[in-house]
């Protein structure tokens, strides 16, 4: 007889090893190396992820122990860095229910995560910054996150980071260009932070918008334009056709009237 344990004691008792041992580590390495040495089963990864930035949200102030132990584990083991990607998906979904300082301190972990390149920097696409799917909480962590980056890189680095034509599809949830109340919402939002050095080219593509819709505008009317006068040369040949046809067709008429003439004079 095969027995299930629906109660999870054994996920338990894990959640329990990883945070005793973050907790008893002096410093990330010591951590790193302890928690490495837990034996973890097929699909149990994601819970040293979920617990490591469950104990990053539940201290008073952000500790960069949490960050370098999250750093440490992306480079040892891509899995590692895929779960946290999920993780930031998560906690960006729940955003509204974490209370300001577990907020802080979440945007904190990956503000340094993308920092130091442990996490690639395609999970900024799942952030759209708009005023309609924007929450006032999801505003304070987009705001902490682009804060500690510029802090951590310095405002150049970062918008070069951010400038770069190779990861321009991540972004545009980011800067949108769709519409210019989303684009001048987007501008306004980081010059109110602090940060409108980064937003250069939205401005400048805000600034050309009137000329980039009238060259569009342009091409379509030329390309309708186009279209027609095809339409109207088909016509125009059409009618030269039967305007031939109908001649060639009095002229054979004629021709025929001409035959019966001379046999009525023979007879």
């Amino acid at each position: 007889m095969e027995i299930n344990d629906e109660t999870e004691t054994n996920l338990i008792n894990l959640r329990r090893t990883i945070y005793l041992t973050i907790m008893s580590s002096v410093d990330f390495e010591e951590a790193g190396h302890k928690l490495l040495k837990i034996k973890l089963e097929p699909g149990q990864e994601m819970e040293l992820c979920i617990m490591l930035l469950e104990c990053c949200s539940q201290e008073r102030t952000y500790l960069r122990y949490y960050g370098l132990l999250g750093q440490r584990f992306c480079m040892i083991n891509k899995i590692h860095q895929e779960n946290f990607e999920k993780c930031f998906v998560q906690q960006y979904s729940m955003i509204h229910r974490l209370e300001t300082n577990k907020l802080r301190n979440v945007a904190k972990f990956f503000a340094h995560l993308l920092g130091t390149d442990a996490l690639p920097w395609h999970v900024l696409s799942y952030i759209r910054l708009t005023e309609e799917d924007t929450t006032s909480s999801s505003r304070i962590f987009i705001k902490i996150l682009f804060q500690e980056l510029s802090e951590h890189l310095g405002i150049r680095l970062l918008n070069e980071r951010l400038s770069d034509p190779a990861m321009q599809e991540s972004f545009e949830s980011i800067f949108p260009k769709d519409n210019p109340k989303n684009t001048r919402f987007s501008i306004n939002f980081f010059t109110s932070i602090g940060l409108g050095g980064i937003t250069e080219n939205l401005r400048d593509y805000l600034k050309n918008m009137p000329r980039l819709i009238m060259q569009q505008q342009k091409a379509v009317s030329e390309s309708e334009s186009e279209s027609d006068s095809g339409s109207s040369g088909s016509s125009e040949s059409d009618d030269t056709k039967s305007e031939s046809e109908a001649s060639s067709g009095t002229d054979s008429e004629s021709e025929r009237a001409k035959r019966r003439h001379k046999c009525r004079r023979r007879d």
